[in-house]
């Protein structure tokens, strides 16, 4: 009979099913704890980057309050620093999108500049890449242009006297080495500058270094050997301006420039 079997047997029925049942209901209750505890992580970790970010912005703000507060005569603006935080939380976007517009200005004036030198436009090409400087003056290529647009115009001038032709050969030597120093490795400033000293202002002891850097850079240059080799001969230097015009030959295939070259070694050398 049923009730007559075995208490071992009973004992076994009765626990197994509530112990599978057991095993169930707690593996349910465990992923419910892991689900739960999982999106609580990931609702903490989101909080944490939103507030990070919150509080990078707020540091830029108080940051840019207190520079522009160090500006003023007396250490602040009339406002006062917490009134200026919050013109600047108010209209950040406005300042940010002002910045924006700046940049993409000079860069509209730099393709001008381009564009009018393209057409022989030197003057007008002269003052849009004075502008394009204006607003963005740590650009090295801005003041190498402007630098070539007034060795040109010097270069240029009807009269080799006047005092216009000095002013823009002043200012074509200030923005080569504007160029230089704000990018070192930046060749064609260099170029520029061998060029200036050596036909334009008789300098060449100061071409020799920089035309040195640039062949380094830019190691068959024909052109700028040339420069250097004849900077060379006006320092007294021979043997290396005749080392140079030995060398044209065989790194270029124009026929003109291999007998430029063999012309100015025989120069030297009174063949």
């Amino acid at each position: 009979m049923p009730g007559s079997s075995d208490p071992r047997l009973g004992w076994r029925k009765l626990i197994a099913p509530k112990s599978a049942g057991g095993r169930s209901c707690g593996n349910t209750r465990m992923n419910k704890k892991d689900t739960v505890f999982g999106v609580g992580v990931i609702i903490v970790i989101a909080g944490l980057v939103v507030g990070y970010g919150v509080y990078r912005k707020i540091g830029s703000q108080n940051a840019l309050a207190s520079r522009i507060a160090a500006l003023s005569p007396r250490g602040g603006p009339p406002e006062g620093i917490d009134n200026l935080r919050e013109a600047i939380a108010l209209y950040e976007a406005k300042i940010e999108q002002h910045v924006k517009d700046a940049a993409q200005t000079g860069v509209y004036w730099k393709i001008l500049a381009t564009r009018l030198q393209e057409a022989g436009l030197y003057s007008d090409a002269f003052d849009a890449i004075t502008r394009a400087v204006e607003y963005s003056p740590q650009e090295a290529t801005l003041h190498y242009m402007r630098g070539l647009y007034a060795g040109i115009l010097a270069k240029n001038a009807y009269d080799a006297l006047t005092a216009r032709r000095g002013q823009y050969l002043s200012i074509a030597e200030q923005e080569y080495l504007k160029a230089i120093e704000l990018a070192e490795d930046y060749g064609r400033p260099r170029y520029g500058l061998g060029i200036l000293y050596v036909f334009e202002l008789d300098r060449p002891m100061e071409a020799i270094p920089h035309l040195e850097r640039y062949l380094e850079i830019s190691r068959n240059n024909v052109d700028a050997m040339f420069v250097l080799a004849r900077a060379y001969y006006m320092t007294g230097s021979t043997d290396q301006a005749v080392e140079l015009y030995d060398r044209i030959p065989g790194l270029t295939k124009d026929p003109q420039k291999r007998q430029d070259a063999e012309n100015n070694k025989r120069t030297i050398l009174g063949r």
